[in-house]
């Protein structure tokens, strides 16, 4: 089977974000009196966009705020957290971009949930804009993951076929919108989705190493 591209998902599959993301929404739910745990940070919210999980803490907790106002405060402490920090790069997450940038038949993409301003400054930080032939964002579609739009705006993108594409995600949420657009995916379970129900998963493998690994040992790569 020839492989044309590498889908990856941004929070806790290329950057390790997703710890950070919890304390950022206990920030924001702090004035309001409402804390969470990280158990149920990892079951009901990781890998979520910002404003579904606004709108479900405002129905969960009885918030007395609006679902806009709660993205926009996550947006904020995000925002203030880029300005000075990066989020860093997963353990192997550079070397898998680097292999597959010299394989010139091979295009790598990010697919995400999170917001363009937050890639963004991943890409910029890390410097990988030459890296990614596209990348999809929550911005980009009406419903993102776990329905499948933002996989079919990438497949659309980068005029592919879904079975000539690979995706890799850390959640079942992200799991299941690349299942859905009919992409195979590799799951890499992390601290905050371990828990999670990976059956749709071609493959659960401990890190971006791995993957690569059964990436070039399950496809035939053009050179």
């Amino acid at each position: 089977m020839v492989l044309k591209a590498i889908l990856f998902d941004h929070d806790g599959t290329l950057v390790d974000s997703e710890g950070v993301h919890y304390q950022m929404w206990l920030e924001v739910l702090k004035p309001y009196g409402v804390s969470m745990s990280a158990e149920q940070y990892m079951q009901i919210y990781s890998g979520m966009p910002t404003l579904d999980n606004a709108q479900d803490l405002v129905e969960r907790f009885h918030l007395q705020a609006s679902v806009d106002e709660l993205a926009a405060k996550k947006l904020e402490v995000a925002h203030a957290y880029l300005q000075e920090h990066a989020f860093p790069l997963m353990s192997g997450a550079q070397a898998i971009l680097d292999y597959f940038q010299q394989q010139p038949a091979i295009q790598q993409a990010i697919v995400t949930g999170a917001g363009a301003q937050i890639v963004n400054a991943t890409v910029r930080s890390h410097q990988l804009a030459s890296y990614f032939a596209t990348i999809v964002s929550c911005d980009d579609v009406k419903q993102s993951k776990p329905a499948p739009d933002c996989y079919y705006l990438a497949l659309e993108r980068l005029d592919l076929k879904a079975e000539e594409c690979i995706a890799i995600e850390d959640t079942e949420h992200g799991v299941a919108a690349a299942v859905g657009a009919g992409i195979a995916c590799l799951a890499i379970p992390n601290a905050q989705s371990q828990g999670h129900n990976f059956a749709k998963a071609a493959a659960i493998l401990p890190n971006l190493t791995a993957a690569q690994a059964w990436i070039q040992q399950h496809y035939q790569l053009v050179v």
